[in-house]
């Protein structure tokens, strides 16, 4: 697993294909704050909680002139299906080749009930409007992940 961008450094670069079928770029961000956030599957329990408190703040985000990206390694299609079940209102985007999540560092060996497995840490990163890492957070805990997230913000 490669190492997560530190505080400071320029965020990697994407482009990414997202529900509805267009292409998003970090690029087309300038000059906004990004709440990027990595999470290991569509539809289990953990995953769809994030999503939907996200959800449920999207307003909040945008009146902070932030836009929140979700990322899986999941199919746009899949993402689609998972949006719709839960009429999320965040951009979900397909790393199928888990190119982005290697460039974040999100990649790595997870183990549960014994067994070990290649999946994605859950991590949120807040990109500031000059592109650079801002805040990282690990191995993120879904419960009020989102408000601390919100907090955050505000620092900027």
């Amino acid at each position: 697993m490669s190492a997560l961008p530190a505080i400071g450094q320029a965020a990697p670069a994407f482009t990414l294909p997202r529900d509805g079928g267009a292409e998003v770029s970090l690029a087309g961000y300038v000059d906004q704050i990004v709440v990027l956030y990595f999470y290991p599957k569509d539809d289990t329990p953990g995953c769809t909680t994030e999503a939907i408190d996200f959800s449920a703040e999207a307003g909040a985000f945008a009146k902070a002139g932030a836009v929140v990206l979700g990322v899986s390694r999941d199919t746009v299609k899949k993402h689609e299906k998972f949006r719709d079940k839960h009429d999320l209102k965040i951009a979900l985007l397909a790393d199928e080749d888990g190119a982005v999540c290697e460039a974040y560092g999100v990649w790595g060996e997870k183990s549960m009930y014994g067994r070990t497995y290649m999946g994605i840490d859950r991590t949120t990163f807040l990109i500031g409007r000059d592109g650079k890492i801002a805040r990282v957070w690990e191995k993120v805990k879904v419960k009020g992940h989102v408000g601390e997230v919100l907090s955050a913000l505000a620092e900027l």
